[in-house]
């Protein structure tokens, strides 16, 4: 896999432009990548298969609608290190930047792993007021925080949020410690996240590749 790379700070080239792969034209396809530091996967469909990503604090962010899919046996993961210089309370993997919920965008992570080197990460914060991320047959070590989850010390965002989970197993797997603003998805719910049409990939991922049960 090729390593993107790149040790720019939002203090040197302000939040975006410090990433250190950034994605904003409709269909975007990643395969095979290791990103690390920080992922602006804004606007736009986008497809990101089988990469290990790797970063501190928000380093999956924007407002794309995007799927993350391992498929197959490739090695697919989610890996958060501590942040030396950021608040210790703080390790968070998304800040998706949905800002009402007549957008239609957000992020679905299928199959893959959550691992790392810090402790108490959150899944995702309330950067904005509405994000939409959902988790599905996701494999989650013991450093996710047990409540999975945060408004972002903003209480009035727990009702505009759309944190789902949906058949995800490990130690970080604690659906019964969960805040109560996540949603522990049925199979209906789950259905539309699971699925090349979340990004309208049938239009334009061609050939279309197969999603794993």
């Amino acid at each position: 896999m090729p390593n993107l790379t790149f040790d720019g700070t939002a203090k040197q080239y302000g939040t975006v432009d410090s990433a250190t792969l950034i994605t904003e034209s409709s269909y975007f396809v990643g395969a095979n990548l290791n990103i690390v530091d920080t992922l602006c996967d804004d606007r736009g469909n986008h497809f990101f298969k089988d990469c290990h990503i790797r970063g501190t604090v928000d380093f999956i962010f924007g407002s794309g609608t995007s799927l993350y899919l391992k498929s197959g046996m490739q090695n697919s993961e989610i890996f958060v290190e501590g942040d030396p210089e950021g608040d210790p309370e703080m390790a968070v993997i998304t800040a998706q930047a949905r800002e009402s919920s007549s957008e239609d965008t957000g992020y679905s992570f299928v199959h893959g792993r959550i691992t790392g080197t810090t402790k108490d990460v959150f899944l995702g914060r309330a950067w904005k007021s509405s994000p939409r991320v959902v988790y599905s047959y996701t494999e989650m070590d013991e450093i996710v925080h047990p409540g999975g989850w945060s408004s972002n010390r903003q209480p009035e965002r727990a009702e505009t949020v759309y944190y789902g989970e949906y058949k995800y197993t490990g130690k970080g797997a604690t659906p019964a410690t969960r805040e109560k603003f996540v949603k522990q998805l049925s199979d209906a719910e789950a259905e539309p996240f699971l699925v090349l049409d979340y990004v309208e990939g049938t239009k334009w991922l061609l050939p279309p590749p197969t999603v794993p049960n």
